[in-house]
Order: C-alpha cells, then sequence, then structure tokens
C-alpha cells in the first residue's frame, strides 16, 4: 500500500512537516507519441462528457457540489523514487487541478501533492504488450486505485472487450456491471458514430446505463427539441386555424338560411 498523506498533504489539508519532493528533477514529459488514432478518440470520447454534460459525483454531507479531475495519457507518479505509470484516462475525486500549469509540480499527478490516488483508471489495449491485466493492474492496486478498467476493443487480451475491477483489501475483484457506486458513473460500450467513425466506443453511463453525452451531441439534442418545439408550436396554429375557417364557414351557412349566428337564441 503506498502511504501518500504523510508527504504532502492535499490542497484541502494542512501541510506535513516533512519536506516537500522536488518534482523538477523528475521526468514528467517525453514527448514520445504513444497513442493510436483509435486510442487517442477513445481518451477524447471519456474524457469531454464529463466536463460538458456530468453534473459532478454525488455531493458531500453538506449538499456542496465536489470538484473532480479527468486526465488523459498524464503521468501518474506514487512516489518520487518510483517511475511513473500513465493511464489511458484516470478520474479523481475532489482535487482541483491548479491553473499554473506551467510550472513543472502541477504537470503531473503526483499523489503526494493531491494527496489521494484517482478514483478510476481506464487502460485501452492496443498491444499484448501493456500488462494491463498482470504487472499494471497489480501497481494499480498497490496505489489504492478504487476501481481500474481494461478495454479492449480489439479482443487481444481474450474474448471480453470490457472488465471492470473494484480494490477490496490488496487486490481486485472483477465485477458484473461496469458501475461505480462512490462516483456516481459507469461504463458501457455503445455502438455509435463519434467524429465520422462508426464503430463500438467507450462511454462514460448514467446509472439507467444512457452515455453521458459529449457537448456535441448536448447541442444537437437541444437543436431537436427546439425543432419539436416549433413544430407542435405550428400543428397547434394550423388547428386553430382549421377550427377558424370550420366556424366561419358554418356561420356563413347559417346567414344562407336567414339565420343570425351572432343572434340570440
Amino acid at each position: 500500500m503506498v502511504s501518500v498523506a504523510p508527504l504532502l498533504a492535499s490542497p484541502h489539508g494542512a501541510r506535513s512537516d516533512i519536506d516537500e519532493p522536488d518534482e523538477s528533477l523528475l521526468v514528467t514529459e517525453d514527448d514520445t507519441p504513444l497513442d493510436g488514432i483509435l486510442t487517442e478518440k477513445q481518451e477524447r470520447l471519456l474524457s469531454e462528457p464529463v466536463y460538458t454534460s456530468w453534473s459532478g459525483p454525488p455531493p458531500g454531507d453538506d449538499g456542496a457540489p465536489r470538484p473532480f479531475a479527468i486526465l488523459a495519457n498524464v503521468g501518474l507518479f506514487s512516489t518520487p523514487a518510483e517511475q511513473p505509470v500513465v493511464p489511458d484516462v484516470m478520474l479523481s475525486l475532489d482535487v482541483t487541478i491548479p491553473p499554473e500549469l506551467e510550472e513543472k509540480k502541477n504537470q503531473s499527478y503526483f499523489l503526494w501533492r493531491y494527496g489521494k490516488p484517482p478514483e478510476v483508471v481506464i487502460e485501452i489495449v492496443s498491444n499484448k504488450k501493456g500488462g494491463e491485466l498482470g504487472a499494471r493492474r497489480a501497481r494499480y492496486a498497490r496505489m489504492r486505485v478504487e476501481f481500474y478498467v481494461v478495454y479492449d476493443p480489439l479482443l487481444l487480451l481474450g474474448d471480453v472487450p470490457l472488465c471492470a475491477f473494484e480494490l477490496r483489501g490488496r487486490s481486485y475483484v472483477a465485477l458484473a456491471r461496469p458501475w461505480f457506486e462512490s462516483v456516481g458513473l459507469g461504463l458501457v460500450e455503445w455502438q455509435g458514430t463519434f467524429e465520422g467513425i462508426h464503430r463500438p466506443w467507450l462511454r462514460w453511463c448514467t446509472r439507467d446505463g444512457k452515455a453521458v453525452p459529449t457537448g456535441a451531441e448536448r447541442a444537437d439534442m437541444a437543436e431537436t427539441r427546439a425543432d419539436m418545439a416549433e413544430t407542435r408550436a405550428h400543428q397547434e396554429q394550423t388547428r386553430a386555424d382549421t377550427a377558424e375557417a370550420r366556424a366561419q364557414r358554418m356561420a356563413a351557412r347559417l346567414r344562407e338560411l336567414g339565420i343570425d349566428p351572432d343572434g340570440d337564441p
């Protein structure tokens, strides 16, 4: 188990007496292009909707909204002495990314700086060399990552594309359904079109299994609702015009018969 709090408390807590590690000595970026196009698109599909459409994690005891951060392909450091692991996507609750991103101490996820591991880590399998179900899974367990997800869209590791695990004790237990109660989100494999490519995609979902929409999908839904409202208003006006025309024809017929339609009975 990796203990993170004694080194440096989270941004919401008090500092400890132990000296702050010097992140300037750590390699946080190597500028090596690692992701293929499929993985890159998948990472964005998992990141963008959380910021544009998710209402956030369940509120705390005080009812106040809780901050969160979702990061793609960013170094995750457990201790200054270890090399980082780079998850494809990680979601961390109750943390705030500092605005001074040009400072090296803010360019990676240092457990000693944030005071906690991310709640969810997602790895997207693109080859058989990543150790997603072996060494990586064991390392995330040591970091105390609560939920670990392996998405294998090309079925390189077996015949199951989506595996989700929950940390219980010191090891992970497979989940029958990738729903993360403490986070308020789940995952679902969704068949659809993203950026012009139609295929299965991994999406965040709500409890009922509906995908959390992207910003573009929200805009399309808003436009569809506006179009439907306009259509209903047009239909109502058409019905009103038809009723008015029918009433006028009836009044004209009564006048032909010598009856004043506006007169007393």
